[in-house]
């Protein structure tokens, strides 16, 4: 499955460059849950430039033991943190209020616990730092997004705008 959603023929319908620009710039610290084989991870990288630098927590050993070898082949390597997270957690608590922007795209509704992610990551960001929340239209309903909003906002993290994205529904949370 990792090598289907790092497909260039994904790019097709969602283009990394296009998705992450508006977001990220260099010298950012981005937060990115759920990587896989880093379809954006890559990109932010790149945009985060060598001053930045981009964190990544998976559970998949397998997805981020790809994920390097894809980084180290571009050259990136050297500006991911690349993390296997524990069973219940995304293990980021040492990343308290450094986060410039969370990167939480197709992945939220993946976890255990969505208020559990959303706490999490609300505790990594900076003040007046930001998420860019986006699900597969696909695989989770506007009802679900809505809650997965709710859960959010529990955590002090409420939509400042609706990015229109191909086949997702969106949300920048602050």
């Amino acid at each position: 499955m990792g090598y289907l959603l790092a497909s260039p023929v994904r790019r097709l319908w969602q283009d990394p460059t296009s998705i992450v620009a508006p977001y990220v710039r260099e010298g950012m610290t981005v937060f990115e849950p759920g990587p896989g084989m880093g379809f954006f991870t890559l990109e932010l990288a790149r945009r985060v430039g060598a001053s930045g630098r981009v964190v990544v927590v998976d559970v998949q050993r397998e997805m981020l033991d790809r994920l390097k070898r894809r980084l180290a082949k571009a050259g990136l390597l050297e500006r991911v943190d690349v993390r296997l997270a524990p069973a219940h957690s995304m293990g980021i608590a040492d990343l308290a209020e450094t986060i410039d922007l969370v990167f939480a795209f197709a992945v939220v509704h993946e976890f255990p616990s969505i208020r559990t992610f959303f706490l999490e990551a609300a505790e990594s960001l900076k003040p007046g730092g930001r998420m860019l929340l986006a699900e597969p239209a696909g695989h989770v309903t506007a009802a679900q997004f809505e809650s997965e909003l709710a859960d959010a906002a529990r955590a002090n993290l409420h939509p400042v705008d609706r990015p229109a994205m191909r086949r997702s529904r969106a949300a920048l949370l602050q």
